[in-house]
């Protein structure tokens, strides 16, 4: 699919300017077709809730109506491409939000059909952040939706469950998707799981619920073993008067779990891993705007201490530029334009 590569600008004043769209079309229509995926330089070091997931795709959608003018990008004639692009280090990077969902599906379902057990996607998007933010948790349903059906579409499988985090949120979609083809149940459901079902996907588990999340898992492990995906675990708290035993219980229930898919963005990178690709470390590259160069793939993820080796000395330069955060936030800000415009 041919995807434009897009980059955010932060436009702090969305007034309807012509000028701006056709100058958005016409960097569109450049030809500039490669699939990568991509943040611009210097984001702060801040708490995880700041940092969007992409930071440059999705200019297409920095104005308020322009998703309705012309065709989708991916629907225009394909231009002559370079061959070369095959050879790009950043070419297994998804183009857009979207499809790095449909991604993450991709990687679930070759984790199920090599024999995999207990999977983890983490996509660190602002909607996981701030769930309380108003649409917030809508978007994030529609979201996982897509996970949902290309999961279904990449296993063939007819009997897929979804446990939704409380109840309320499992009537009201069962009611809004009336054609879904996934079951709904809640964590804290009697029998979340029936016995038809042949894989569960756990929608944004929280740790408040860490004991229904361990009780369906292990019933899950016997009789028959079905797959368990969570879909954006949020089952690590900093809450510091959660005790010890709990947080090593905690970390030996999350080691049971394969991560198949994690998307992380970086002060001047990134790191993905899409199963069964190892883990990739990215860095900007500093010649060519929001695409990335490999600085090191590994089997596992890596920890801080190697990531501070590998960012080491970029990171420290982007930290002395004062207006990061102004600019963090204007990114943000497209992001969330580009999330209404998707869930419409």
């Amino acid at each position: 699919m041919a995807s434009c590569s897009l980059s955010v600008t932060s436009y702090h004043h969305h007034h309807h300017h012509h000028h701006h769209h056709q100058q958005q079309q016409h960097k569109l229509n450049n030809g500039n077709k490669n699939c990568s995926f991509s943040f611009s330089n210097g984001f702060p070091r801040l708490s995880p809730a700041i940092v969007p997931i992409s930071r440059a795709k999705f200019e297409k959608f920095d104005g308020p109506d322009s998703i309705t003018e012309g065709p989708p990008i991916a629907d225009q004639p394909r231009t002559s491409q370079s061959q070369d692009e095959d050879l790009e280090d950043d070419r297994d990077l998804p183009p857009d939000l979207v499809g790095a969902i449909r991604q993450s599906g991709q990687a679930s379902a070759a984790f199920i059909s090599s024999g995999g057990m207990r999977a983890i996607v983490e996509l660190l998007i602002p909607q996981l952040q701030f769930l309380d933010a108003e649409g917030a948790q809508a978007e994030l349903w529609e979201l996982s939706r897509i996970f949902l059906e290309t999961l279904m579409e990449e296993t063939g499988l007819q009997k897929v469950k979804a446990i939704f985090p409380d109840a309320g949120a499992a009537a009201l979609l069962k009611y809004q998707w009336k054609d879904a083809t996934f079951g709904f149940s809640s964590l804290s459901d009697r029998k979340p799981v029936q016995d038809e079902d042949e894989v569960v996907v756990m929608v944004v588990p929280d740790y408040q619920m860490l004991e229904y999340v361990e009780r369906i898992a292990s019933r899950l492990s016997n009789d028959p073993p079905r797959p368990l995906i969570m879909w954006n675990p949020r089952l690590v708290s900093e809450d510091v008067g959660v005790g010890f035993n709990v947080r090593k219980l905690r970390k030996y229930f999350l080691s049971t779990f394969n991560v198949v898919y994690s998307m992380r963005p970086m002060p001047t990178g990134a790191i993905f891993r899409c199963y069964p690709g190892m883990w990739k470390v990215f860095y900007d590259d500093e010649n060519r705007p929001n695409r990335y160069l490999l600085a090191k793939e590994l089997p596992s993820r890596p920890d801080a201490t190697e990531l501070e080796l590998i960012f080491g000395e970029v990171a420290e330069e982007s930290e002395k530029q004062p207006s990061i955060f102004g600019r963090a936030m204007g990114i943000f800000n497209s992001l969330n334009r580009f999330m209404k415009a998707i869930s419409r």
